[in-house]
């Protein structure tokens, strides 16, 4: 029979089935960072050990500060509280970890493939809704909350309840001036913020085929926006190019065995999903949001909706709501949207192709609001010094951090002040995201950018690179 590629990783991970539709499942890898000292406190309080210390890999990223990767540095005692506690529970469980000090410290999707310990058929679990990034290299990728996180730590098995599939099918070349951030937020405005639910998106086209892995990262990360359990794109050469070489990628024999393996997983060519949905990329556009959910996103020549013009009352009501939220007048110009402050970073954009397209834009120019770039990974801040992409930042007047997530949920410090509008390459614009009364308009990297060259929403098609 004819399966998808979720089917068969579901099928290789499946160990039994229970008597209420669930099933519970062999876990390839676990990610941990500083948010999941609740599920080692519950492990310590029932005295249980890690399984498989050996499947499970930690490194902090939320509580970071972007000053300092020393630990008795950290000026906030909370802060520095749960960073300590990481390295103590995984130190005492034998996990390895990237601390602080570590260079392969970073966030917790940037490091899981930068490392090669995201692969190709892995069911992958992490403490953090965006654990859907992983499934950019073939893996099934998903959060889990903290119960389940300690089911993980005990067993290496969690139990799941099967989702429906989807194929999203996307055609023809991105445009100039548009990048994976745009196509995902298109997507997500065209379904809306829940049109994935109870689903797992495969993604496929001649567009995905083109894209870098870290292109296909950035398209996978934002799925949960869509409501989505998991994105995932079929592993192909691109694939395999990437995980060569890195240091938990298989060696040798290994690598043959896996790369048999990996070559069986693409979805059957005549295998069904249970929805089908089609992109023509070539007509997009850049994008940028306007209100509290991703899936509020227009092109950047668009203008902001009039609740007049809504006949549900629902919908009028969330419109009104959300334009006094973001101080917006309707159908105004996005492009008239003054900012008070630009965020690079976030496990959707802070790799280092993202730097490499937002720093070609700053060249030679010099930002008129304050703005913070934070790299994704210490492996990513070494290669854009390396490039000298960070001369080219601090020359513009950016602030060069340290690696972590940083202003995307400012829980380490950094954050946007209230009633503040801030361009920002993260994955949510909810109310108070980036911190009380924040105001926060998604877009991709290279329209961060020209954003904090301009003091306002710009259409980067309309500036030379």
């Amino acid at each position: 029979m004819s399966k998808t590629l979720y089917e068969k990783i579901w099928e290789a991970h499946a160990i039994v089935d229970g008597a209420d539709g669930q099933t519970l499942m062999h876990v390839g890898r676990h990610m941990v960072q500083d948010g999941s000292m609740h599920a080692f406190g519950f492990l310590k309080e029932r005295g249980l050990p890690v399984r498989h210390p050996d499947q499970v890999f930690g490194t902090p990223d939320h509580a970071v500060p972007s000053y300092t990767h020393r630990l008795g540095e950290v000026r906030r005692p909370d802060q520095q509280r749960i960073l300590q506690l990481l390295q103590d529970n995984t130190a005492r469980f034998g996990i390895v970890h990237f601390g602080m000090e570590d260079p392969r410290q970073g966030i917790v999707h940037v490091v899981g493939p930068e490392q090669g310990i995201t692969q190709p058929g892995m069911l992958l679990v992490c403490g953090d809704s965006h654990t859907s990034t992983h499934g950019a290299l073939g893996a099934l990728g998903f959060g889990l909350g903290a119960s389940d996180i300690l089911h993980v730590l005990a067993t290496q098995a969690i139990w799941q309840k099967r989702a429906r599939t989807m194929r999203i099918n996307i055609d023809g070349a991105l445009p100039d001036g548009v990048g994976a951030k745009d196509l995902i937020l298109a997507i997500i405005a065209c379904m809306g913020s829940n049109g994935a639910t109870g689903h797992v998106i495969e993604y496929a086209g001649s567009t995905v085929r083109a894209m870098s892995i870290e292109q296909r990262l950035t398209l996978c990360n934002m799925s949960i926006e869509a409501g989505a359990r998991a994105g995932m794109v079929a592993p192909d050469d691109t694939t395999y190019a990437y995980l060569h070489g890195r240091p938990f990628s298989p060696r040798g024999r290994q690598w043959e065995r896996a790369m048999a393996y990996w070559k069986s997983l693409p979805s059957d060519p005549d295998a069904t999903f249970d929805r089908e949905l089609d992109f023509n990329a070539t007509r997009l556009a850049p994008m940028v949001t306007w209100g509290n959910s991703p899936q509020d996103a227009l092109p950047v020549d668009g203008r902001v909706p009039d609740p007049a013009a809504e006949a549900d009352p629902t919908r009028r009501a969330y419109v009104e709501r959300t334009l006094d939220y973001m101080g917006l007048r309707p159908g105004m110009p996005l492009t008239d949207l003054r900012i008070d402050q630009v965020f690079i970073g976030s496990c959707t954009n802070a790799r280092i192709e993202d730097l490499r397209a937002a720093s070609r834009m700053l060249k030679g120019g010099r930002a008129v609001v304050p703005a913070l770039v934070v790299p994704g990974s210490t492996q990513v801040r070494l290669q854009a010094e390396a490039e000298g992409l960070d001369r080219i930042f601090l020359d513009a007047g950016f602030t060069w951090g340290q690696a972590g997530c940083s202003m995307c949920v400012g829980m380490n410090g950094d954050t946007v002040g209230p009633g503040k509008r801030c361009a920002s390459t993260s994955n949510r614009n909810f109310v108070g995201r980036q911190g009380p009364e924040s105001r926060t308009h998604l877009l991709s990297p290279v329209m961060a950018a020209a954003a904090a060259l301009t003091g306002r929403i710009t259409d980067v098609r309309s500036l030379e690179i």
